[in-house]
């Protein structure tokens, strides 16, 4: 196959993990909330990794970052990502009074749905690869994108350059969540899972 071809072909595999691991996040929300929660189709590419700042509205933007670490057959890390107004929209979501400011309960219930928002995905790529793929307890931060960038750049920077991303919009009533997802595999892995799905 071309570059073109398997470029597409790519994305086309990208895309299906991302509707199925969004279908997972957002069902078991919903079950967990027992409230209707709408989703949009999830926005997915291969992006360099200096470009994820600039999607998150550039490395001063302040945001919470959920971060999980990639173990057993896959190495890497995945992030997922909310804005500060997504995050406070998603808590008036999950808790039974009006959030101002964000304190131990709130961010317990962040980490939470980072838990099984990263869950659903992992869980979608390994159905398609047959690979055993875990994730770690979540570490939550809330820092300026740069910041929290800093972390998987540190850990990662130096063997993988690209990320897989996922922007995945819901919305419960008047609350609207814009979440971006971010898949690190390390190159070995990376190269794995695309051997797996029939890419190279």
């Amino acid at each position: 196959m071309g570059k073109e071809r398997i470029d597409n072909f790519l994305i086309d595999v990208l895309k299906e993990i991302g509707n199925i691991g969004s279908g997972n996040a957002i069902t078991a929300l919903a079950n967990m909330l027992s409230k209707k929660i709408n989703m949009s189709v999830p926005k997915v590419r291969i992006i360099d990794f200096k470009d994820i700042s600039t999607i998150l509205g550039g490395e001063e933007e302040v945001v919470v970052g959920i971060y999980l670490n990639l173990e057993k057959d896959i190495e890497g890390n995945i992030m997922f990502i909310l804005d500060m107004e997504s995050a406070v929209n998603l808590l008036n979501m999950l808790l039974p009074r009006q959030i101002e400011e964000l304190d131990e309960l709130s961010i317990s219930a962040l980490s939470e749905v980072g838990n099984i928002v990263a869950s659903s995905y992992v869980n979608a790529l390994s159905t398609l690869t047959d690979l055993k793929i875990a994730v770690s307890v979540p570490s939550l931060a809330i820092d300026m994108a740069g910041a929290i960038l800093s972390v998987p750049a540190i850990q990662f920077g130096l063997v993988s350059d690209k990320a897989l991303f996922i922007e995945t919009i819901f919305q419960e009533g008047d609350n609207l969540v814009k979440g971006s997802l971010f898949l690190l595999p390390d190159i070995e892995s990376f190269e794995k899972i695309l051997l797996l799905l029939g890419v190279l």
